[in-house]
C-alpha cells in the first residue's frame, strides 16, 4: 500500500495545497498531510486552525491523513509514518532549485524515500500562503483573495482569530 507525505505549513491552506492533495489522493494508496510547526515561525493560524481549515476543504476519506509533526525532518517523519514518497509541489524556477537540493539531502538522509514533483495548472501555479496574505488589506481584497483559496480558508481570514482579534496576517516577522 504505497503510502505519500505531502508537508507544508498551510498558513493559510490554499487551491494550490488543494490541488496537490487532490492529485496525491489520485496518486498514492494512502496520502498524510502533514502541518510542520516552527516555534521560530509567526504563524497568522494556529496549528489547530490549520489542522480545522485542512479538515474542512478535504473530503473524509480513508486515504487520507491530515497530522501534524514538530521539530524533526521531513524524511524521519515520512520513515515513521511507513511512507514511500514525499510530495514536493513546484511552480517556479526557486522552487524546483530548492525542492531539488532538499530531494537530494532527503535521499542522503532515506535513500528508500521517493521525492515525487507535481506541478500545478497555470491558474493556480503563482498561489502561495505568503502571497494570499500580501493581498490582503486594500479595498477590494476580497474579490482577488477568493479566487486563490476555498471558501472555508476565505472566510476564516475574513474573520479575527478565537480570542477575537483580528488575524496577524503580516508575512514581515
Amino acid at each position: 500500500m504505497p503510502t505519500a507525505v505531502y508537508a507544508g505549513s498551510f498558513d493559510p491552506p490554499t487551491n494550490g495545497h488543494l490541488w496537490i492533495i487532490e492529485q496525491g489522493l489520485e496518486m498514492f494508496d494512502r496520502l498524510i498531510v502533514a502541518i510542520g510547526d516552527n516555534p521560530a515561525k509567526n504563524y497568522s493560524f494556529s496549528v489547530e486552525e490549520r489542522l480545522e481549515l485542512l479538515r474542512a476543504i478535504t473530503e473524509s476519506s480513508d486515504k487520507l491523513v491530515i497530522a501534524r509533526f514538530d521539530n524533526r525532518y521531513l524524511v524521519d517523519y515520512a520513515r515513521k509514518k511507513g511512507a514511500k514518497y514525499i510530495i514536493r509541489g513546484i511552480r517556479s524556477t526557486q522552487d524546483y532549485e530548492y525542492e531539488r537540493v532538499m530531494r537530494h539531502i532527503n535521499a542522503d538522509m532515506a535513500p528508500e524515500i521517493s521525492t515525487v514533483f507535481l506541478m500545478p495548472p497555470r491558474n493556480i501555479s503563482e498561489v502561495s500562503s505568503n502571497m494570499v496574505k500580501t493581498l490582503i488589506g486594500p479595498l477590494g481584497w476580497e474579490e482577488t483573495v477568493r479566487r486563490y483559496v476555498p471558501a472555508p480558508v476565505f472566510d476564516a481570514l475574513n474573520h479575527e482569530d478565537k480570542d477575537g482579534n483580528p488575524r496577524n496576517l503580516s508575512i514581515m516577522e
